[in-house]
This record gives structure tokens, C-alpha cells and sequence, in this order.
């Protein structure tokens, strides 16, 4: 058994036994009476269009065929139903996670197909069917001692090191084991064991778990432990280690802080930093990848100005398990700028327009260029080879734009319009796209 595991199963040990600070599970009010039922309502549509749709893979011809047509187009609503139970009462309150998701399709067809918000019938031929409709549910039994929380079951996870996604139009989960603890006040940590992953476009909840970027054989489990530590309310810490079984160890450090400097206006300097070396089997080949990015965000009544770095150190990609594993700084709508050995800047520009009378509704612009991507030294029986050359470079240019309802029977509604204009040389590989979505989320509580 090794030392993450142990750190979990250590912490769940300690979360049945311990007598200290008993408040959590002291004001339980019951299974029923502390229940809660949400629902979310999220119609998306999604298109992108590539725009050098004859040789866009450049040397990564990896990607299947339904990813190698001139554009994706779909659009699609979906309902999530999740509840959480409260706890029983006494020293150790018992409770169940519990969802339900459907996904409806509004619009879409063969050689649109491929957005991630749908599944399909083979995601390696251009003829992929969509079906009317897809669901599925799952749940997680749970248990509480003083501030601790100990979880097993389908689930979302939120870790550094290991996050499902919710950027299409159902959420990512993942099967595993969970705890979570806040003993301490201004410290939360936590630890996990996971098996099997259900990505964004499937119902199949017993799936591999996701790598991003890698080929071939993959781990079978993760482990993860760590947490965040509020020093005040100006300066937070993070610190995780996790190990994909025979792939790599990755560790993760955060820092941040928040500058005030008058009334309405302040700086934050935001640090993040990934350790990736294989092991075991080395199942991806050889690993030994620093990736790191420093933004700064200066912020003067509505308005905000972001700058920041972040540069790879290694010749392979900077990857992650799970849709949603990667805190740094330039990772973008479409493109990570994760690529080995790349440097990447990043501007950008923010406002709320409650400053000009109208409440709900913000807008950002963001431009980032990468260069100096080499992929050429990685190991030939890994999972990375080919996949970029000597020489690589891209942009992106992002626009996102939002509004919230304020007040009314439509309150919590909102609207988002994001375009993505992304150009890149054959070097790096993810080709020219332009990629524009519109997601409307509608979210109720039932309880």
C-alpha cells in the first residue's frame, strides 16, 4: 500500500475515532431535515470550425476522424438533478449523494458530431450517430464525524491533481473513495482512491480513468492527498501529491495573495506549480516535466488587467487525469499551452458593467502566444512521441461575455456567449479554429 493511500486511509481512521471539535455532526439535524435537491437547466450550443481543416493535426495524427472533418456543430439541452441528504444524528451521522442527468439533443448529424456534448456511436469514424436523448444516474454514501466527511460512490471531485470537468453540457464524475476534513479552522484538506471515470459525453460510469494527452495503456487507479490553508484573507496556500498507478507522481503547489492597496483597488499574484515524474511501469515512458505560471491581476473599481507566464520544463507535455486537473494560468478555451518546453504569455481585460448601471452582466478579453514547443526528445515508446515538433508557436484570443438575471422569476438565469480564435504552425499541432458556444443555465432550489 502506498503512502497516499495510507495518508487516506489514516485520515479516515481519524474522522471515526477522534472526540475534538464534535460541532459538524453535533448540529445535525437529520437525514431528511438537512436534505437538499437542486436543479440545473443548461442549454448549449456549440460550434467550431477549423480552419485549416486539410492539414490542422499537423504531426499529432492521433485525434480520431470525427475530429478531422472541416467543422463541429451541435446543440443540446440538459437537466441535472443532484441531491445530498443531511446526516443522522449521534457521534457518527450517516447520509447518500445521490443525481440524475439527462442530456436531450436539439441539433446535430453526421460530420457535426464530435462537440463532447453528446455521445456518439463510434468516435473514430466520420459516420458517428447521435441518439434522441441519453441519461444516467448514480450516488454516493457518505459519513460524518465532527468536521469529517467520508464519501464512496459516483462523485465530482474539485483537487488540483485530480478534477472532473463541467465544460460541455453534463458533468464529468468519478468512482472512488473520498474524505474530506476541516478540523482546523482555516485549513481544509482532503485525499481520494479512484477507479473509474464516466467523461462528459457518456453514461458509462466503469470507464478508464481520462488521461488528455497520452496514447495507449493508461493506470488503473489514482490517489491524491493534500489541501489549502487560508493564512488570513489576504494570503492562501495549496498543497497536493498524487500518484497514477505505473504513470507518474504529481505534486502540486499553490500560492496566493491579494494586495490591497486603497479603496477599490488591489493586486493579486496567483502561483501555481506541477512536479510530473513516471513510475512504476512508466506506462506513458519517461516523465520529468516542471510546469509553472505566475499571473498577476490588478483590479481598479470594474475594471481588471491580468498578466501572466507560464512556461513548461520538460520534453514531454504538461498532462493531467480528469477534464478539469489543470490550475494554471494560460490554459484557455481550447488550447492548455501545455506543450514541452513552452513559454506563454497571457493579457487580459475584464469589466463589470455594475459600474455603468447595469448589474449581472461582465465581459473579459484575453490574448495569449506560446512558443519554443519541442517535443522531438520524447521517448520513443512513450505515450507523447510525434505528438509536436521542433519548432512550435500559437495564439488564442478568447471573449467571453455574461450575464446574470438579478431579480425576478427568471433570477440566477444566465447567458454566456464564448469565441475562441485560435492559429497555430504544424509544430504544435492543434491547428487554426475559430470556436464560438452560447450556454444557458438556469439553476433552481427544490429544497
Amino acid at each position: 500500500m502506498n503512502l497516499v493511500k495510507l495518508s487516506c486511509l489514516a485520515l479516515a481512521v481519524a474522522a471515526a475515532s477522534t472526540q475534538l471539535a464534535m460541532a459538524g455532526q453535533a448540529d445535525a439535524k437529520g437525514f431528511v431535515e438537512d436534505s437538499e435537491l437542486n436543479l440545473l437547466n443548461r442549454n448549449y450550443y456549440f460550434n467550431r470550425d477549423f480552419r485549416d481543416s486539410a492539414n490542422r493535426d499537423g504531426v499529432n495524427n492521433s485525434k480520431p476522424a470525427s475530429e478531422r472533418k472541416g467543422y463541429r456543430e451541435e446543440w443540446a439541452h440538459g437537466v441535472m438533478a443532484e441531491f445530498a441528504s443531511g446526516f443522522t444524528q449521534g457521534t457518527v451521522g450517516f447520509g447518500v449523494d445521490a443525481y440524475g442527468y439527462l442530456g436531450l439533443k436539439l441539433d446535430s448529424g453526421r460530420g457535426r458530431t464530435g462537440t463532447g456534448l453528446l455521445p456518439i456511436s463510434n468516435n473514430r469514424t466520420a459516420d458517428a450517430e447521435v441518439g434522441d436523448e441519453y441519461a444516467e444516474a448514480g450516488g454516493a454514501v457518505k459519513l460524518r464525524v465532527s468536521e469529517t466527511v467520508l464519501k464512496y460512490g459516483e462523485m465530482r471531485t474539485e483537487a488540483p491533481v485530480f478534477a472532473t470537468s463541467h465544460s460541455r453540457l453534463l458533468p464529468e464524475t468519478a468512482t472512488g473513495f473520498h474524505v474530506a476534513s476541516g478540523e482546523i479552522d482555516g485549513l481544509s484538506l482532503e485525499a481520494g482512491h479512484f477507479t473509474a471515470y464516466n467523461e462528459r459525453n457518456s453514461t458509462n460510469s466503469d470507464e478508464d480513468l481520462y488521461l488528455n494527452y497520452g496514447s495507449g495503456e493508461i493506470g488503473k487507479t489514482i490517489d491524491f492527498a493534500g489541501g489549502w490553508y487560508s493564512v488570513n484573507d489576504d494570503l492562501s496556500l495549496g498543497l497536493y501529491t498524487s500518484r497514477f498507478e505505473d504513470t507518474w507522481n504529481q505534486h502540486y503547489g499553490n500560492l496566493n495573495y491579494t494586495l490591497g492597496i486603497s479603496e477599490g483597488q488591489s493586486l493579486n499574484f496567483d502561483f501555481n506549480l506541477y512536479r510530473t515524474t513516471d513510475t512504476g511501469k512508466s506506462l506513458q515512458g519517461d516523465i520529468d516535466n516542471t510546469t509553472y505560471s505566475l499571473a498577476a491581476t490588478y483590479g481598479l473599481g470594474s475594471h481588471s488587467i491580468l498578466l501572466a507566464y507560464q512556461r513548461v520544463d520538460g520534453d514531454t507535455p504538461f498532462d493531467y487525469v480528469g477534464g478539469d486537473s489543470i490550475f494554471l494560468a494560460n490554459s484557455m478555451q481550447y488550447s492548455d499551452f501545455n506543450a514541452p518546453n513552452e513559454k506563454s504569455w497571457r493579457i487580459g481585460y475584464g469589466y463589470d458593467w455594475a459600474g455603468l448601471g447595469i448589474p449581472g452582466l461582465t465581459t473579459k478579453v484575453t490574448y495569449v502566444t506560446g512558443s519554443d514547443i519541442d517535443g522531438t526528445d520524447a521517448d520513443v515508446n512513450g505515450g507523447y512521441f510525434e505528438y509536436y515538433g521542433a519548432d512550435g508557436e500559437h495564439r488564442e484570443t478568447d471573449i467571453d461575455i455574461k450575464y446574470v438575471v438579478q431579480e425576478g422569476p427568471a433570477k440566477d438565469l444566465s447567458i454566456r456567449l464564448r469565441q475562441a480564435f485560435h492559429r497555430a504552425n504544424a509544430d504544435q499541432g492543434e491547428g487554426d479554429i475559430n470556436e464560438f458556444r452560447v450556454i444557458v443555465d438556469y439553476p433552481l432550489s427544490i429544497l
